[in-house]
């Protein structure tokens, strides 16, 4: 590439790191670097990943921009939970939360942070930000559908997402043992939640608005969607073990527990995790949780966001505050207003 593309890549990465990992290389020196010692000073890369990361440093800022997506749609997610995203033990990489514990909340953070990763390289590919994809050259422009349209326009090719994202995030996943196999399979999950979730995007051509011909293409649904998805999933999710091979001490796969036929595996879509999860009330750095003491509550509520649930039943603390406003304003011609002040007092409820 030419210098000056390749400048912007090493820029893009100093930016990122920046963001996420805090500023450990200085602007003047990023253009004298090149991106293989970039990529050596991104924290938690495994060898494989880093190998990647010197040969598509593009797609490097990209992932980032997906681990991004991935931990804002989390918070959202979890957001009126007692676990709303955050952990005590979080690890200084670019793989957003970590866990200890293979619990449900580790499974969704995995599948989350997956369909993350894979949206934004399906997306920036279609935006031409990476070089080796673009559209989806399966579906030709002008070929016709089975259903009588035919393909236009610029399809999202989430095949070239699912397939970087699988090559890099499970290149993670170095160990051979029982953690590894749930965290690969949730990543599969997440992959799969923006598959089964892609669109049809259509436009009709014709005489005074009709529909005598339509062209279509794929594309890419709100990551709102994909979340709901995957949390409709990690209220689903499955416990399970693992089986392991005749003369072999590794494990080689994932079966559901307590199911009458002990040997089926979960489906390839379902998230699945190892061990029962932690209250999170109180605060216990060795599992992860921050507790719930100080958040915010909703007094009235009988579902997760209530000060009961909430709270642990330890209580809660009543906070009163006045918000004071100017209302009611009347123009006069030409040049004045006169307003009321408007107040309203409210109550806020956080928990002992």
């Amino acid at each position: 590439m030419g210098a000056s593309r390749h400048t912007k890549f090493l820029l893009g990465l100093l930016y990122f790191t920046y963001c996420v990992y805090g500023n450990f290389l200085s602007v003047s020196s990023v253009v004298a670097l090149p991106s293989n010692i970039i990529c050596n000073k991104i924290p938690g890369l495994t060898p494989r990943q880093r190998s990647i990361c010197r040969k598509r440093p593009d797609a490097i800022v990209t992932i980032g921009d997906g681990v991004k997506l991935g931990l804002r749609e989390c918070h959202y997610q979890f957001r009126n939970r007692r676990w709303n995203c955050t952990n005590i033990d979080q690890q200084n990489t670019m793989f957003g939360i970590t866990h200890s514990v293979g619990s449900k909340e580790a499974a969704f953070s995995y599948a989350i942070n997956s369909a993350g990763v894979t949206y934004e390289v399906t997306q920036a590919c279609s935006l031409g930000r990476l070089k080796r994809c673009s559209c989806d050259r399966s579906k030709k422009t002008g070929h016709y559908d089975a259903n009588g349209w035919k393909w236009g326009g610029c399809s999202a090719d989430i095949k070239h997402g699912l397939k970087f994202s699988r090559k890099f995030l499970d290149a993670r996943e170095i160990k051979e043992n029982a953690r590894s196999l749930m965290n690969k399979h949730n990543n599969r999950a997440g992959r799969k939640a923006v598959k089964e979730n892609m669109e049809t995007g259509c436009k009709c051509h014709g005489v005074s608005g009709s529909c005598t011909t339509k062209t279509c293409w794929t594309t890419l649904p709100t990551f709102r969607k994909i979340g709901n998805y995957i949390m409709k999933k990690y209220g689903r999710a499955k416990l399970v073990t693992t089986l392991k091979a005749k003369r072999n001490k590794v494990p080689s796969h994932l079966i559901i527990k307590r199911l009458k036929n002990k040997h089926t595996k979960p489906r390839r879509s379902d998230v699945v995790y190892l061990e029962k999860s932690p209250n999170y009330c109180d605060h216990d750095p060795l599992k992860g949780s921050l507790g719930t003491v100080g958040r915010t509550c909703n007094r009235t509520s009988t579902e997760t966001d209530g000060c009961d649930l909430m709270c642990c039943g330890r209580g809660y603390n009543t906070h009163q505050y006045t918000k004071t406003w100017t209302c009611n304003c009347k123009f006069h011609w030409c040049c004045y207003a006169n307003c009321n002040k408007c107040s309203e007092r409210t109550e806020e409820y956080t928990c002992k």
